[in-house]
């Protein structure tokens, strides 16, 4: 089948090709022609450079038309299609012969060698030898700034200027104003048998209906332009008998039908189609308006700024049985995720599908270094395992990296199918490379991940694993294939005579850099961790003032409420026998935000809160917290003391200390702090800073860059990038923590509030189910509901929480309560029967 493609994506082995209705080819590097294949194979041969044999990349570049031919189509492992093309002029003019040849005619050609007064052109057809001047290349070469001269293999649209000896010698141009004006024409004398894409012609409308324009051409030919392809400007203005410009996209080698494009910008050979950005793949659109619907094929939609976007009847819903034709009339908008872009129908391609929208990872481009993911096993190589982290990203796990161990008969440790969880050892979205760990120990670790030399730092402790021990020391990888060495004398605080009886291959161990030179890429390593400093040598850094200080920062309290204020609390610290006083922010009451306040004012003057943690040492009095998750932090050594200790790629608790229009400031405990940018505070679009985080809440911050001069910190808030690995693990723990600290609330309130409210409000918890009776229903479809069980409480269900049924008030109904406000006295339930079964 012969196509019209748009080069989408050049590599040192392929071109990525766009083709007609969102379809991708590719063009392997021995299908560019007969000459550049020679080449190649002459410079294998040779095992050296040749000086006239030119990259891909710099012949060709995206957005440059080509005519293809489709080779194969190959189905790879994981069931998705490939379809393989070549562009050599042999395969792509096989249609033509040299008596066939008329001036006028608009070919495919390859440069196949350079001469002083112009060039020799393959043109694929046998018997044929075809000249283009150099006076007719000038202009092209100029325009397309791309050297001096056209290089062999460079794949050119040329005009026949001239015909001689019956085909047998023809004169050719490239300049682009004569290619930009050729048009097919009845005199060239073309056949179904030859008819190429990317020829232009007058063509004159035979019928018009919604899902295309059937078209005659060339006196005897008739083709379709389908929905895709019609002019968006004109798409309702086409009628009968109207003559308009076509551009043929495809001729199919056995039924003959030929489709073509009424898009202005294929017009013109040689031009372009409009470029779209690939940095807007991946983008989450909140509204995007249906311009169109086709039953049988997707919707096409229209952004904000007027780009235009396509999504496939699959991505429009999770499910077949789910999908909903009514919810696309023109007008309609919906959310949608942008996971492609096709240069041929100058379209984005989007999908509506929830689990596209809320995916992590959609192009390679999205994965970083030291990323934890989540994959599924579908092939083993002897080189590995291959996983799939979702349907356009596939990675490998080598040999090494199967296990903490290494593993002879890895199919007998994972099935195909099975899920794992890796890490990313290398990504290189251009080579669309992504190289995997499965070794616990890296998957798992919490400290930073070294992936450049010049992250590494005199003094930084990390995780490597071996890749060689000889009688000189150990070779030790870390991520992006960065490695370094440890030296005999610092494997261990004894001597080691055999490094390589004592350390294996793969193991992983954790490493101190001594020294490092970037530029060099050396980099020098110990497994001699230096030991934390006695509390002597501590006492003698310290200043005078942090000597008299009796609470160092970390060091955990029990304490007693003496007064409450607006924004907090005053304890004494009952090891000093109440003598020292101390303030407890009401921010600092809980790592949750809605449970700060609630425990303000739950708590009264007397009571005992234990294992309260100093947090400043800085001004009149103490400053403590009760947030479990910064008291963990430090407890556990996840956290950093002075500014030199940070390091890019750590994960740090914090909380936010201000909330400016241009980003969030996060103070650590031992006082530093870094500006999460506006740009780096959520996965989400952010307008209004305040309307993402308060003063006080906690957070979890990865730590993106460190500016040693000023002294400044720039940090990552963005969930997506925050997660140590086990995300799940992290959230039920969260949750965890959240009905354990409402439990202590409610029996406080137990304790204190004698009303029947306050009972009340205690005996609700989410998921109770309750009898109710409607008390009213509101305008926007909410209900308010009274029982004996909630007396004094507001309850309330949101329309969307009324399911299907229909209510009117004085009826029973039972409802689950899904949230109860303390504060405000309110419950939040139900009638959900998906809930209520529950």
């Amino acid at each position: 089948m012969l196509l019209l493609g748009c080069i989408k994506e050049v590599s040192d082995y392929e071109l990525v090709v766009s083709l007609p209705n969102g379809l991708t080819g590719f063009v392997p590097v021995t299908q560019i022609s007969d000459t550049y294949s020679k080449m190649l194979s002459k410079q294998v041969a040779q095992g050296e450079l040749l000086e006239d044999l030119n990259s891909l990349s710099d012949m060709y570049y995206p957005g440059t038309l080509v005519r293809c031919i489709v080779t194969s189509v190959e189905k790879s492992a994981d069931g998705r299609r490939s379809i393989k093309l070549s562009i050599d002029p042999k395969k792509v003019n096989n249609g033509l012969n040299a008596s066939a040849l008329a001036s006028g005619m608009l070919l495919s050609g390859f440069v196949s060698s350079v001469e002083d007064h112009g060039y020799i052109i393959d043109i694929g057809i046998r018997g044929t030898h075809a000249f283009l001047p150099r006076q007719k290349a000038q202009n092209y070469i100029k325009a397309i700034k791309r050297g001096s001269d056209l290089k062999i293999g460079q794949n050119l649209n040329c005009v026949i200027v001239e015909v001689k000896n019956e085909g047998r010698v023809v004169r050719l141009s490239i300049d682009r104003s004569e290619v930009a004006a050729s048009l097919a024409t009845e005199q060239q004398s073309w056949t179904l048998s030859n008819l190429l894409p990317g020829l232009v012609v007058k063509a004159r409308v035979q019928k018009v209906s919604p899902l295309g324009i059937k078209l005659s051409f060339l006196s005897s030919f008739t083709g379709i332009v389908d929905f895709m392809h019609m002019d968006p400007e004109k798409s309702m203005n086409y009628s009968p008998d109207q003559v308009v410009k076509a551009c043929i996209l495809s001729i199919h080698p056995t039924s003959k039908v030929v489709r073509l494009t009424l898009r202005p910008a294929f017009l013109h050979p040689g031009g372009s189609p409009n470029q779209l950005s690939s940095d807007r793949v991946g983008a989450v659109l909140e509204e995007s308006t249906v311009k169109a619907f086709y039953k049988q094929f997707g919707a096409i939609f229209e952004f904000d700024d007027g780009t235009l976007a396509f999504a496939r009847l699959k991505h429009l819903s999770k499910t077949r049985k789910s999908f909903k034709p009514a919810a696309f009339k023109t007008g309609c908008k919906h959310k949608c995720r942008i996971i492609d872009y096709s240069l041929m129908d100058e379209m984005y391609i989007v999908s509506l599908k929830y689990k596209i929208i809320e995916a992590r990872f959609l192009q390679y481009q999205d994965i970083h270094t030291g990323d934890v993911v989540q994959g599924k096993v579908f092939a083993f190589k002897p080189i590995g395992m291959h996983v799939k982290v979702t349907d356009g990203i596939k990675g490998l796990v080598p040999s090494l990296h199967l296990a903490d161990v290494i593993l002879k008969q890895p199919e007998k440790k994972y099935n195909i199918g099975d899920e794992v969880k890796c890490r990313v050892l290398e990504c290189n979205p251009a080579g669309k490379k992504l190289i995997l760990t499965l070794k616990k120990s890296l998957v798992q670790s919490k400290l930073p991940v070294l992936c450049s030399y010049e992250d590494a730092k005199p003094g930084l402790i990390t995780h490597g694993f071996v890749v060689c021990a000889r009688e000189f020391g150990c070779i030790v990888k870390f991520y992006n294939d960065v490695k370094g060495l440890v030296p005999k004398n610092e494997l261990s605080s004894e001597p080691i005579s055999c490094p390589d009886k004592v350390f294996h291959e793969g193991q992983v161990l954790k490493v101190m850099v001594l020294k490092c030179e970037p530029e060099q890429e050396r980099l020098l390593l110990s497994f001699r961790l230096s030991s934390k400093p006695a509390p002597e040598d501590k006492k003698e850094c310290t200043s005078k003032k942090q000597q008299e200080v009796k609470y160092q920062i970390g060091e955990t309290v029990d304490v007693k409420v003496l007064k409450k204020k607006d924004n907090g609390l005053e304890v004494s610290i009952l090891e000093d026998e109440g003598n020292v006083v101390a303030w407890i922010p009401t921010a600092h009451l809980s790592d949750f935000v809605v449970n700060c306040k609630l425990l303000w004012h739950c708590l009264q003057e007397g009571d005992v809160l234990p294992r309260m943690m100093c947090l400043s040492d800085k001004g009149e009095r103490t400053i403590l917290s009760r947030k479990s998750a910064v008291i963990s932090a430090v407890q556990e050594e996840q956290v950093v003391r002075n500014f030199s200790e940070i390091q890019p790629g750590m994960l740090l608790t914090g909380y936010v200390r201000n909330v400016m229009p241009f980003g969030v400031f996060v103070e650590f405990p031992f006082g530093v702090t870094g500006l999460a940018p506006k740009v780096s505070m959520s996965d989400k679009f952010v307008t209004d800073t305040k309307d993402h985080f308060v003063v006080g809440q906690t957070v979890i911050a990865k730590v993106m860059s460190v500016d040693e001069e000023k002294q400044r910190v720039l940090l990552n808030l963005k969930m997506s990038e925050c997660s140590s690995g086990d995300s799940a693990a992290e959230s039920f723990a969260l949750l965890n923590q959240y009905f354990k600290e409402m439990k202590e609330i409610r029996n406080l309130l137990k304790r204190r509030e004698e009303s029947s409210m306050a009972q009340a409000l205690c005996e609700l918890v989410p998921g109770k189910q309750l009898q109710l009776v409607v008390q009213d229903v509101k305008d926007d479809g909410s209900a308010l509901f009274s029982g004996s069980c909630v007396t004094g409480l507001t309850v309330t269900a949101t329309r969307y929480h009324l399911g299907d049924k229909s209510i009117v008030p004085g009826e029973k109904t039972k409802a689950v309560v899904l949230h109860v406000d303390a504060l405000t006295s309110k419950v939040y339930v139900s009638l959900r029967e998906e809930l209520l079964k529950k």
